[in-house]
């Protein structure tokens, strides 16, 4: 999970900010971060909601940074 890391230090948070933002406990969010725990869809989901990305840029399926247009 590097690019969680990644994203997670470029967009200056702490594992701490990311467990505010998203409700992930940081045990659990380092753990995703440092490959050992899978993140759930729903986790997934509020990840990039949080570090502004795609899902399918944190699964590895694409190496495009930006969001798709999201419903308001």
């Amino acid at each position: 999970m590097n690019r969680i890391k990644a994203l997670r230090k470029e967009r200056g948070y702490t594992q701490i900010k990311i467990q505010l933002m998203t409700g992930i406990d940081q045990s659990d969010y380092s753990k995703i971060e440092n490959g050992k725990r899978y993140f759930t869809f729903e986790q997934c989901k509020k990840l990039a909601v949080a570090l502004n990305t795609s899902m399918d840029y944190l699964a590895g399926l694409t190496n495009e940074k930006e969001p798709y247009p999201r419903k308001k």
